[in-house]
């Protein structure tokens, strides 16, 4: 005979209905392993020890995908925002301990990320043993909660956070136009930023305009209808040295390509509107040490020169669109 259901509810683990959730967030054991640090055969045995107490299926599992029974998706709509707040209060008690431990998951876009973030993770996981870190580089804005990361760096254009997302400005990245010397050859060499209105141009996704100023003097060049478009800005680099058309890219990005030749700045002594990166992570009583501790690393390296070149501003503004 079944025990009574108040029984069986005081020896149901806590830990095996974050699992369950995080199966169902994830998509799969595999994947919220990956995202828990625990083997795949733990986040299995915690759902069927759940099932067998709960005397029901939760997943229908295939070889192909994961779905939901009819009553795991009840059990997950009535469990996920408590799980969420149990996981939230235990992420504050660990904060208000100071320990710089688990895994810090942090997303940045390419042109970013590829030249600014190993130095100060490697730097983090040196100081601190039982921290890990996951990076991931992307080319399209990311979902800060949906995809449960800690840290997101964003562009400006990326567009404004909602409201339960702080937003911290830590670089401001000099960004500058560059074309090939073939294409120089063949067009000639501009002398302002109107000059490339009939020019072939390579923009980012989030990409509608550029701007420049020369002390008093200020043009917009439209990027409406360029030759490319692309967030990939690894892509956008590639067309450049093909000699398709302009790019516009930090100079960190660019440096490789104009120290060997195959890329020329062109309009130097114009500016170009700074890459704006912005620290973005979920709003919450506490900071994370984990998070508290990248974030000062940065600022630290910065200052040392050894996070790559940029500036790092330090400030937190409400609506990062308007800074």
């Amino acid at each position: 005979m079944s025990d009574a259901p108040d029984a069986r509810a005081a020896t149901m683990h806590w830990d095996d209905l974050h699992v369950f959730c995080q199966v169902v967030t994830q998509g799969g054991f595999s994947a919220a392993a990956r995202r828990m640090g625990r083997p795949v055969s733990s986040v299995s045995a915690a759902v069927a020890r759940l099932e067998r107490l709960l005397e029901t299926r939760l997943l229908e599992r295939t070889t192909r995908r994961l779905r939901l029974t009819e009553a795991g998706e009840q059990l997950h709509d009535e469990v996920a925002g408590p799980v969420a707040q149990l996981h939230q209060v235990a992420s504050d008690a660990l904060a208000r301990g100071g320990r710089v431990q688990g895994l810090l998951r942090i997303a940045a876009p390419y042109e970013f990320g590829a030249h600014h973030l190993a130095g100060p993770a490697s730097e983090a996981m040196l100081r601190y043993p039982e921290l890990r870190v996951e990076i991931d580089v992307e080319h399209d804005a990311v979902d800060l909660f949906g995809r449960h990361y800690d840290l997101v760096f964003a562009a400006t254009e990326a567009g404004v956070p909602p409201a339960s997302v702080v937003a911290r400005r830590v670089y401001s990245l000099p960004r500058g136009l560059y074309a090939a010397p073939a294409l120089l050859r063949e067009r000639g060499i501009p002398a302002r930023p109107d000059d490339l209105a009939d020019w072939p141009l390579l923009a980012g996704r989030e990409d509608r305009d550029w701007r420049f100023s020369q002390g008093q003097a200020a043009v917009v060049l439209p990027t409406n209808m360029p030759r490319l478009r692309s967030g990939n800005a690894g892509i956008r680099l590639q067309a450049a040295l093909a000699g398709v058309g302009v790019i516009r890219v930090t100079a960190t990005f660019a440096a490789p390509s104009v120290a060997d030749g195959r890329l020329r700045q062109v309009l130097a002594d114009w500016r170009c509107e700074p890459l704006r990166i912005y620290a973005l992570y979920p709003q919450r009583r506490l900071l994370p040490p984990k998070v508290k501790v990248f974030l000062d690393l940065l600022h630290e390296m910065e200052g040392q020169g050894l996070a790559g070149p940029g500036v790092i501003d330090g400030v937190v503004p409400a609506d990062p669109a308007r800074s």
